[in-house]
């Protein structure tokens, strides 16, 4: 029986959802360029559910729907004040407000179409009312309600510091919305699609695919990126510190990928922001490293930036905690592994693969007294 490690080059399911092809990402055809430089991410939301980009009046509906759901329950803010807020991972946190969630939605068990739909809805809306009201209560701070006013991208950073944010920050924080969204079949999605082939329910599904994320070889990986920035601290030591981490063979976290070869194409809008954001906060040192450390991965390990690499930096900019980076990763992805999940269930199969066994055979039982 052949092996394949990891899975990789395996394909395991057909979907509409987004491709990556020659380096290239699309969602449900539409390149990640011209979403990332146009589209809000209200509207991603609604291609990946719906295979379709919105009128405007599906635009504004979905947009009401997000904003009628964003409250969080009273009990569910209590089980967050209960948490050991000063020691809890935010990913921890998230994935036991998320599978919480389920134990309060009356209609978490009920599978038609309909039930499935305000599910979604409910995920995609509390998840940032989740994040912020966890940053924000581990501080001695209380929650700040969500906005119907605001968009989805403004309303996180307004309920994150209270203050309505700058223009330039929400335009920041959409576009890594929209970079964010989908990925197909990544990890956390295929977590989530594996966990839902039982006929499991949504929150158990996006519960799962939130364990899979915050691991640091795919979502925890931006944190990473920020924590050895802030290591290396200046420009005069980018040198130093990268060829030590080279001969200790230590993995160097924001670069390569699993499917691309030439390049994340997400990369290069968050870098232009980096480079924005950092120039605006007096912290072009930052950004200045990032290329630093570009060079020299491309030149010795012929390696070049993912998402994460970049994001770091523009998250760390707009003024959010490290910890953080993370769960926003999650409040995006949301919007992905919902989609799939959806189609999950529109043609189910259980995902049971085998596996090679290599241990002992054939072994008699020895009893008690004789081992």
């Amino acid at each position: 029986m052949a092996v394949t490690r990891g899975l990789e080059g395996i394909i395991a399911t057909t979907s509409s959802i987004s491709s990556i092809i020659d380096d290239s990402l699309a969602y449900v055809g539409y390149d990640i360029d011209a979403l990332a430089e146009n589209a809000s991410f209200e509207e991603i939301i609604y291609l990946l559910w719906n295979r379709r980009l919105p009128t405007n009046q599906e635009l504004i509906q979905l947009q009401q729907e997000l904003a009628e759901n964003a409250e969080l329950p009273k009990s569910l803010i209590n089980q967050l004040r209960m948490m050991p807020l000063d020691q809890v991972h935010p990913m921890s946190a998230l994935r036991s407000a998320v599978s919480l969630l389920g134990v309060y939605d009356e209609n978490a068990e009920l599978m038609d179409e309909k039930s499935n739909y305000l599910k979604a809805i409910n995920l995609q809306a509390k998840l940032p009312t989740i994040v912020t009201a966890f940053s924000r209560l581990r501080k001695g701070l209380e929650p700040v309600s969500p906005r119907k006013d605001l968009s989805f991208a403004a309303n996180f950073l307004y309920m994150l510091t209270a203050k309505e944010p700058e223009p330039i920050a929400i335009e920041a924080f959409n576009k890594a919305l929209v970079l964010h969204a989908d990925h197909e079949l990544n990890a956390s999605t295929f977590t989530a699609r594996v966990c839902v082939a039982t006929l499991s329910d949504i929150y158990s599904g996006v519960t799962s695919a939130i364990g899979a994320l915050k691991g640091p070889l795919h979502g925890g990986a931006n944190e990473a990126v920020m924590k050895m920035l802030t290591e290396i601290g200046d420009v005069d030591n980018v040198d130093s510190y990268i060829k030590d981490k080279m001969i200790k063979k230590e993995k160097i976290m924001g670069f390569g990928h699993r499917v691309y070869r030439k390049g994340d194409p997400r990369a290069k809008h968050l870098k232009q922001m980096a480079k924005k954001l950092t120039e605006l906060t007096g912290e072009s040192h930052l950004f200045d490293m990032s290329i630093k450390i570009e060079g020299m991965l491309k030149q010795e390990k012929n390696l070049v930036p993912n998402v994460d690499f970049f994001s770091a930096s523009v998250y760390h900019s707009l003024g959010i905690d490290h910890d953080l980076f993370t769960p926003i990763f999650a409040v995006s992805r949301v919007s992905g592994w919902i989609a799939h999940i959806l189609e999950q269930y529109e043609n189910n199969r259980l995902i049971r693969p085998r596996a090679d066994y290599v241990g002992p055979e054939r072994l008699s039982y020895v009893p008690m007294q004789e081992r």
